[in-house]
């Protein structure tokens, strides 16, 4: 232990971490910059914080303040010692809706305020796209605006006093009228009156430099406001006084098309005298789908409010009047308006991939220009790219002037590098040529803050110095940041990874084959932070159970960086860092459509535990519940099903099964079927019947031997349905596609039985030969299939989504997989496609459940919505995950925090159900967590109807 950490963990009552896994965890923010800290900090209040910064000042140790770690320009990330608020220093002191104020914590996430003020009819009026991951410290830090800034302005608007400790402990309490100046300040202030009236640029979106004209005497001599934007440079906010807004009882959306982001930005300005509450463009390279948008190449969202609905409506559609439009549409539906809203805040993710599928990056994420000369910047700024034989995607703030962007730079190369740089200097002179501002919203940071001259000139950032120097005269907080910056080029955190790619086993065709490419696609976003889940996503349940970074995808995704990196974590596959961060991954998939960026740890997951225990010992359950599959198949044919049953519901001896096969002791024992499906499906007689298209029904491991009754219902639904049902061959070699065998005496004797499996369970736990085997076994199995048109109908989500991702991943050198994933559908999708004139018999109750997370991820569920629709199935299904995932629940150590994921929707929604609710839960997994936590019976949609089918 070194000496800082012991004086540390002598002086503080919060977490003092200097382990590997805390301090790679904090090594990046959502920039291009990657610093290694000594340590990392949760202090519990004011007190402790105090405390770091005397012993880290008495080792001569920067000091940085991070909240949600979502800053673009590497102002959270540092080389000392780092403070996380959002562990303990994370509460809401106070509200007073009658003087409409808030007392925060730094920690606070920003959505949280906006919980408690909702019911007074208030909120905080600046709300970033990552309102549900950032924290009040990190938007005072930054002076974060969001897309309602035309109406509520700035942080710094809704700042009204902040307790703040300096470096060397002193602690003060700022507000107007110099109240809680440090010494000098004022007398600084005084000398220089002159230069602060007329040296800085006069913008609605002026977030570069700091903010001292706020000190001016005709300005308040505010010095709560000029602390705003210093980036933790200055002090160390530990508690904040900020105003609310009211917040308008009604809104709709106007969205507005345009023939091109020019126009749009020229309309931007023409709008604001109009009221509205926002302005934001966005171009169609940024847009994955058009639908539901208004005819146009570009388009403004525009925002108002009202007392009522047609109030706000009225004001939409003088917007819509006063603007020269392509097309237009007004939105008033509260879902509606969510939706459109919801491509604009994923799009600081989607834009850091071009169409191509090449990568983008921020680092001229923001800049601000007058809202009147948004239209000129805007054409010089991509001529600029040209020049530079470079692509990028400006959106954002137009009513504000400021711009966002993701520019695709190679930061891999020296030559890249170098442009990166020429072109930083460039686009800073094209932004100041237009009166603009380097930063509008996200600071400077090390990205921009080399540049501040360009814009203020050398005798202002000088200025900047000095005042830099009377509240931190040793400069322990945050250096490099703002005054005396690192290079713009210094510090990439690509420079680490390794140049060649990594040898691995699945394909990656997304990045090219690449690990280092894939890792790469977290750009620190985190989305995967949120606590609480919109609608119907999942990502990330292991972090909203235990609210620790290291169970966050991002944090997962940085432990990877670190561990090709080879610096921290330094045993490559071997290490333990990143095995135990994996550990509570649930494998749920959520991160590969809820992530703006698609990263997919579940995946990464499977591809570390393969290499992590290649040629050695593996966990007790990866032999137990990873070859399930195996030892299902020899119950059925020993027919040994009521024996295992029996010694099951010995408690005793399920005891001693689940410790030797690492199963959590809280578990039971899913009880096997005392009949198989396929066995159900022989006796019945083994051919399809009826004269409908034909569809091969995929006996999942689950379907088989967990859960016939899934398989027979869904049998007796497809068939009455019109559908041909068959099951797949059994026997590699000539087969007859449609009996489950092979009757030709030639085939008997040449062939060797066998039975279909997508090997899920093996990818899960990372036995990636194996599953390679068993996949490449079924591909056999399936040849007669793959030579007919006949679609595959897996009624278990997870095994389908394993066959239309997995299966193509894996076998990426087998042309046979992509064939087999693409016949893929599930249970709805059949119907709808090979049955559109059937109609579901009617149900006719209300149903309640969840969407199972790999269905969501992969699959898709817009046909099961149609079909319960169909059926009279009313009610929405929650999102989440279950938290059983498979083996993820049975193993031991695991039971708390899947239960706790449980408990996040699912539970809630199946207790909350009205009276005669029909629990629809798709997945094995699903079905099993309801029974065993909460005493539900949950049922297969296709058990549903095949019961209303009488």
């Amino acid at each position: 232990m070194t000496d800082l950490e012991a004086a540390l963990r002598r002086a503080v009552r919060g977490e003092v971490g200097f382990d590997t896994t805390s301090r790679a965890l904090t090594t990046m923010d959502a920039s291009n910059y990657r610093r290694v800290p000594l340590g990392v900090v949760a202090p519990r209040d004011a007190d402790d914080v105090a405390a770091v910064l005397e012993v880290c000042r008495e080792h001569a140790v920067p000091v940085v303040a991070r909240g949600g770690g979502t800053s673009i320009a590497g102002q959270a990330t540092g080389t000392g010692v780092v403070l996380d608020f959002t562990r303990h220093m994370n509460r809401l002191v106070g509200i007073d809706p009658e003087a409409r104020t808030a007392v925060v914590q730094p920690g606070l996430v920003l959505d949280r305020l906006q919980d408690a003020a909702a019911p007074h009819g208030l909120r905080f009026g600046p709300d970033p796209s990552t309102h549900s991951r950032c924290t009040l410290g990190g938007m005072i830090g930054n002076n974060s605006c969001g897309s309602h800034s035309v109406a509520w302005g700035t942080t710094a608007d809704s700042v009204r006093e902040l307790s703040v400790l300096t470096a060397r402990g002193r602690r003060l309490r700022l507000g107007q009228e110099w109240a809680g100046a440090p010494e000098g300040l004022r007398e600084l202030v005084d000398g220089e009156l002159a230069r602060l009236r007329t040296g800085f640029p006069d913008l609605p979106r002026r977030i570069s430099g700091y903010a001292l004209d706020a000190l001016l005497p005709e300005r308040g001599a505010d010095v709560a406001r000029s602390f705003c934007g210093s980036e933790g440079t200055l002090g160390v906010l530990t508690e904040a006084v900020v105003g609310l807004v009211e917040s308008p009882r009604a809104r709709a959306l106007a969205v507005l098309g345009y023939a091109d982001e020019a126009g749009a930005a020229e309309a931007a300005a023409g709008l604001l005298p109009l009221g509205p509450l926002t302005v934001e463009g966005m171009a169609v390279d940024l847009v994955p789908s058009t639908e539901g948008l208004p005819r146009g190449g570009a388009w403004l969202f525009v925002e108002t409010g009202g007392d009522t609905e047609a109030e706000a409506r009225a004001r939409a559609e003088a917007v819509v009047r006063a603007a020269d439009v392509v097309d237009a549409l007004v939105v008033t539906d509260p879902g509606g308006q969510r939706t459109l809203w919801r491509i604009r805040e994923d799009a600081s993710g989607t834009a850091t991939r071009m169409p191509d599928g090449s990568e983008a990056w921020p680092g001229w994420e923001d800049c601000a220009v007058p809202p009147a000369r948004l239209g000129g910047y805007l054409r010089d700024f991509r001529r600029l790219l040209t020049a530079h034989e470079l692509r990028g995607t400006p959106y954002g703030h137009f009513g504000d002037g400021c711009i966002h962007v993701r520019i695709d730079f190679d930061l891999l190369s020296a030559d890249g590098v170098a442009r990166f740089r020429r072109f930083s200097e460039e686009l800073a002179d094209v932004v100041v040529a237009h009166g603009g501002s380097l930063s509008g919203e996200h600071g400077d940071g090390q990205a921009r803050a080399e540049l501040l001259p360009r814009m203020y000139g050398a005798e202002t950032v000088a200025l900047f110095e000095r005042a830099k120097a009377v509240w931190d005269p040793d400069d322990l907080l945050n250096p490099g940041m703002l005054v005396r910056p690192a290079p713009l080029d210094a510090n990439l955190r690509f420079s680490v990874l390794p140049r060649e790619p990594v040898d691995v086993e699945f394909g990656y065709p997304s990045d090219g084959g690449d690990f280092s490419a894939a890792v790469r696609r977290c750009v620190g976003v985190a989305k995967c932070r949120t606590t609480s889940v919109p609608g119907a996503g999942v990502m990330c349940p292991s972090y909203r159970a235990t609210g620790e970074e290291a169970h966050s995808t991002r944090g997962r995704a940085r432990l990877l960086h670190e561990m090709l990196a080879g610096e921290l974590v330094t045993d490559g596959w071997r290490s333990t860092e990143v095995r135990d961060a994996l550990d509570l991954c649930l494998s749920c998939k959520g991160c590969r459509s809820d992530c703006p960026v698609e990263v997919d740890m579940a995946t990464y997951k499977a591809e570390f535990l393969h290499h992590h225990y290649e040629g050695r010992r593996r966990p007790a359950a990866h032999y137990a519940m990873g070859r399930l599959p195996v030892w299902l198949r020899w119950a059925a044919r020993t027919r040994t099903a009521p024996v295992v049953n029996a010694l099951a519901s010995v408690r005793p001896l399920a005891a001693v099964a689940k410790r030797l096969g690492g199963i959590a002791g809280e578990r039971e024992v899913p009880r096997l079927a005392g009949e198989t499906f396929s066995r159900w499906w022989r006796k019945r007689g083994g051919r399809p019947t009826g004269g409908g298209d034909l569809v091969v029904l995929w006996p999942d491991t689950f379907t088989e031997h967990l859960s016939p009754s899934v398989g027979r219902a869904a049998v007796r639904v497809l068939e009455a349905a019109g559908l041909r049902v068959a099951l797949p061959p059994t026997l590699r070699g000539p087969a007859v596609v449609g009996d489950g065998t092979s009757r030709s005496a030639l085939a008997l004797l040449s062939a060797r039985r066998g039975q279909v499996c997508c090997g899920l369970t093996y990818v899960s736990t990372g036995q990636l030969d194996r599953a390679r085997a068993v996949m490449r076994r079924t591909l056999d199995l399936m040849a007669p299939v793959l030579e007919t048109s006949a679609p595959v109908v897996v009624l278990e989500p997870s095994c389908a989504a394993a066959l239309r991702t997995d299966l193509p991943e894996l076998l990426h050198d087998d042309p046979r997989a992509a064939r087999l994933a693409a016949r893929v559908l599930t249970f709805a999708e059949a119907l709808e496609r090979h049955a559109p004139d059937w109609n579901p018999p009617a149900v006719n109750l209300p149903a309640v459940g969840q969407t199972h997370c790999h269905q969501h991820a992969v699959l898709g569920d817009a046909a099961d919505r149609r079909l319960r629709e169909s059926a009279g199935l009313t009610g929405e299904l929650s999102g989440g995950c279950c938290g059983l995932a498979g083996n993820f629940g049975f193993e031991a150590g695991h039971y708390e925090v899947s239960a706790a994921c449980a408990e996040d929707q699912l539970l809630p929604a199946v207790r909350e159900a009205p009276d005669g609710a029909v629990v629809l839960a798709d997945g094995f997994s699903c079905r099993t967590q309801l029974e065993q936590l909460a005493g539900v019976r949950g049922r297969h949609l296709a058990e549903v109807l095949a019961e209303r089918l009488e």
